[in-house]
């Protein structure tokens, strides 16, 4: 099953200022800014790879399920990225966390994020080491990832596993967490090569189908095994 990971989209109370908070942290452009959507982009995934902001009246409420691991190379880049997120309007996040090497925070509208101590590991996955969901089944829900992107399972240990990405990609990790009770904040894109035949394909691994007024969208709408939204997009050839 060819898919490929095409955005992480963020629901956002602010599209455009979220985008600016990210693009300077990532040190990503900004590609497109609509009045729907502002695309920030990879320069360095081996495809279009954005993080894309979209507008929702609905507040952020509660800590995400899902949030990103941001890589750095030595301990110096690390703090240089934590003040530079500070700096940019971020601030530190208390998740629980304690004598941890890694720093929590939280971007502007409050979504949770990491920068990591250096780790071999995630050398080649670009500035956003990780894309990290919280599940009451990691197991199941990793399986059912690994089979929609053919990513392998890299790690497993108690309860974590992480599926390895193409080089420039963020890794897919799923840890230990409480049952899905409420819309994520973000969620994930794919770009099939035959739309039609990879939802039948995703559904057959036990994916289901989502309402959420989307209408006459081009994209289909659906949730893991687990309840994390995503969407199955049109093909783009080349893309």
């Amino acid at each position: 099953m060819p898919n490929r990971l095409a955005n992480i989209v963020v629901d956002s109370a602010d599209p455009a200022a979220l985008a600016r908070f990210w693009s300077g942290l990532l040190e990503w452009p900004i590609a497109t800014e609509e009045p729907g959507e502002v695309c920030v982009r990879s320069p360095t995934a081996p495809y279009e790879f954005d993080l894309v902001f979209v507008p929702v009246p609905e507040p952020k409420t509660g800590q995400n399920r899902v949030h990103l691991d941001l890589a750095s190379v030595t301990s110096a880049e690390q703090l240089a990225l934590v003040e530079r997120a500070v700096e940019l309007g971020g601030r530190p996040a208390d998740v629980g966390q304690d004598g941890v090497p890694w720093i929590v925070l939280a971007d502007p509208e409050g979504n949770e994020f990491c920068v990591l101590e250096p780790r071999e590991v995630y050398r080649d996955a670009g500035r956003i080491a990780a894309i990290v969901v919280a599940s009451d089944d990691p197991g199941g829900a990793s399986g059912f990832w690994s089979a929609a992107l053919d990513w392998p399972a890299a790690s497993a240990e108690e309860g974590f596993v992480g599926l390895a990405a193409p080089a420039g990609l963020p890794h897919l990790e799923f840890l230990p967490g409480a049952a899905k009770s409420t819309k994520d904040r973000l969620h994930l894109d794919l770009v099939p090569e035959d739309q039609e035949r990879t939802v039948a394909a995703l559904l057959e691994l036990g994916a289901h189908r989502l309402d959420l007024g989307q209408r006459d969208a081009s994209w289909v709408v659906l949730t893991d095994p687990t309840g994390g939204e995503f969407c199955v997009l049109t093909a783009r050839p080349g893309r």
